[in-house]
C-alpha cells in the first residue's frame, strides 16, 4: 500500500489535533503517511521531503504548524503538488499561524482551514484527490449524507426536550 497523502506536522505535540485528518483517511480507505518535520530544526529534510513527495505517489500534502508557521508555505515551494496548511493554536489563540499560513506570496499558494481544522484538512484533500475517481467521490457523498443525518437525528432528540415556553 503506497500513500497518496502526506500528513507532516511541526512536531508530536501537534498530533492530538492532526489525528483527526488521519482517522478521517482511515475511515475513508486512503493510504496516507503521517510524519514529523520541522521547517526551522531539519530544514534539509523537509527539502527532500517536499521534492520527492510527487515521485513517489503522494497527491496532497497537509502541513501543520504552530506559531511562525513556515512548514506549508516552504513545503509549498518546493513541491508542484497542493499543499493545504492546517494552523495550529500553539500560542496568541492561533492566529499567528494562521496568518502566516495565508499570507504566501503569489506563486506559492497554500490552501488554508481554520484553526485546528484538521479533519477539514482531511477533507478538502479528498475531495482533490477524488476529482477523477467515483468510488472516492462516493464516499464523499455518503460521508456528507451522514453529516445532514447527524443533524436530522439531532432535531429529532431536541423535538423531545420540554420546557414551559418551548413552541416546538
Amino acid at each position: 500500500m503506497k500513500p497518496v497523502v502526506s500528513i507532516i506536522m511541526g512536531s508530536t505535540s501537534d498530533l492530538p489535533i492532526m489525528e483527526k485528518a488521519a482517522k478521517f483517511f482511515d475511515e475513508m480507505e486512503i493510504p496516507f503517511e503521517i510524519n514529523a518535520l520541522s521547517a526551522h530544526r531539519t530544514p534539509e529534510a523537509v527539502e527532500q521531503f517536499a521534492k520527492n513527495a510527487r515521485d513517489r505517489g503522494i497527491k496532497v500534502i497537509i502541513a501543520a504548524a504552530g506559531m511562525a508557521a513556515h512548514l506549508p508555505g516552504v513545503i509549498a515551494s518546493m513541491t508542484p503538488l497542493p499543499v493545504i496548511g492546517v494552523p495550529i493554536n500553539s500560542s496568541l489563540e492561533g492566529i499567528d499561524a494562521l496568518l502566516a499560513i495565508v499570507q504566501m506570496p503569489p506563486g506559492i499558494p497554500v490552501a488554508t482551514v481554520g484553526i485546528n481544522g484538521a479533519l477539514n484538512a482531511a477533507i478538502l484533500a479528498l475531495q482533490i484527490i477524488s476529482t477523477n475517481d467515483e468510488q472516492l467521490q462516493q464516499k464523499l457523498v455518503s460521508y456528507k449524507e451522514g453529516l445532514k443525518n447527524k443533524i436530522t437525528k439531532a432535531n429529532e432528540e431536541l423535538a423531545a426536550v420540554k420546557y414551559k415556553f418551548k413552541t416546538n
